[in-house]
């Protein structure tokens, strides 16, 4: 079947789904792939539970006048998100980065919600599979788009900018994330970079952060829009404060490196003329989830939770930000860093080393990475034996910060600490 009959049945109801156990009813089914997976094989299924179509790949599988059969499932997914993308003729905003892009992403929502119907990438969704699906979930009604992007490998930003085609874009920072993927650091620069080429080549315009040589130098000939020079740091307390157009904004994010995500918020309100006060509402009342930069107390302990993810950046930025707050006694928990190829051992060492130089009173350390740092005690092999220990030790009167990449999952300590 040809993309257009495709595309008319899908805007029938705007609805796009690819897994059975979250079917809404009459949505267009994708069969989709993966190493354990067939998603051809519950296309009858996806129907039962109330889809009105089921797109397959696999002749053999087309048991139904309601199930369409292409030549690559998720090649035609990708295919109908940019079909749509160009059918809606609205200002998406695309935006990648190595730490920060979902914060980020939030913030921009929550502001241009106030005055625009947006439609914003859900969680993290935001790969070959889920750009595609974020744009599908757009409708008419939909004003402006937000389309977070993420990549661990080169060519992927330039592929997904290909599919949602960004009128503006903007990238939160160059770290030391996917190292692996990249090929190091330079890999790193380039690979983010791939959405200032999409821009340059488009003509589209870059919002950057002035405060960052390297975002300045890669858009000296993109037309771009730089922060407001309205928007100034005013501590944390233990959250950041900032002032813009004379008046206080009190967030509910930590970290000074949550100002530029703040900031960027700011001036991409203004750019599209939210009402100031609007943006300091919106702003305001955004408070973190997700395992993101959550503060919480439990006992007599004050728990930062930045479980989320974490490379050698945003590590090094957690450490600094912990170390400026004022609370009287301090513990580090930090889990492996991941996806750092050959410079994984030098990275883990230099946090384990970066982390003793300040006054903490303890530190703690968890996975196979940081346990080949050093047989010290407070270094531990895996989750087991940190949460055993903590539960024979119980932490008492401390602000603990726990930070780990997402496949340590060090939320759970949450359990234990009281």
């Amino acid at each position: 079947m040809d993309l257009e009959s495709i595309y008319k049945y899908y805007t029938e109801n705007y609805l796009i789904d690819t897994d059975t156990r979250n079917i809404r009813q009459n949505s267009m089914f994708f069969a989709l792939k993966g190493e354990n997976f067939n998603g051809n094989m519950f296309a009858e299924k996806a129907l039962s539970f109330g889809a009105s179509y089921a797109v397959i790949d696999e002749a053999e599988y087309k048991t139904d006048d309601r199930i369409i059969l292409v030549d690559d499932a998720l090649h035609t997914l990708q295919r109908l998100a940019n079909y749509h993308r160009k059918k809606l003729s609205i200002p998406i905003f695309g935006l990648t980065g190595s730490n920060g892009k979902t914060t980020t992403k939030e913030l921009i929502n929550a502001v241009l919600s106030k005055k625009y119907r947006t439609t914003a990438t859900q969680g993290n969704l935001n790969n070959h599979i889920g750009v595609p699906l974020t744009l599908l979930s757009m409708t008419p009604e939909t004003e402006i788009g937000i389309v977070e992007m993420g990549a661990n490998h080169q060519k992927e930003i330039a592929f997904l900018s290909s599919i949602c085609e960004p009128d503006y874009g903007y990238i939160t920072n160059f770290g030391k994330a996917h190292l692996e993927g990249f090929g190091g650091v330079e890999g790193v620069k380039k690979g983010k970079s791939e959405l200032y080429t999409f821009l340059r080549a488009h003509k589209k315009t870059a919002f950057i952060n002035p405060h960052d040589s390297i975002q300045v130098e890669k858009t000296k000939d993109i037309k771009k829009v730089v922060f407001l020079e309205s928007i100034t740091y005013l501590g944390l307390n233990p959250y950041v404060k900032l002032s813009y157009k004379n008046d206080t904004i009190q967030s509910n994010l930590i970290g000074k490196y949550n100002y530029y995500n703040i900031a960027i918020a700011c001036t991409v309100g203004h750019f599209f003329k939210v009402n100031h006060l609007d943006i300091k509402k919106a702003i305001e009342n955004y408070i973190p989830d997700n395992n993101r930069s959550q503060v919480i107390q439990k006992g007599s302990n004050t728990i930062i939770l930045d479980a989320y993810n974490a490379n050698p950046s945003s590590m090094i930025a957690a450490l600094e930000n912990f170390n400026a707050m004022t609370f009287k006694s301090k513990t580090v928990i930090l889990g492996d860093m991941f996806e750092l190829g050959s410079d994984s051992e030098k990275e883990h060492q230099f946090i384990a080393k970066l982390a003793g130089k300040f006054s903490f009173d303890c530190c703690l350390f968890v996975g196979k990475h940081f346990s080949k740092v050093s047989t010290n005690p407070n270094f531990f092999k895996n989750f087991d034996d940190l949460y055993d220990s903590l539960k024979n030790n119980p932490l008492q009167h401390q602000s603990i910060l726990i930070k780990g990449s997402r496949g340590m999952r060090l939320e759970r300590l949450l359990e234990i600490i009281n």
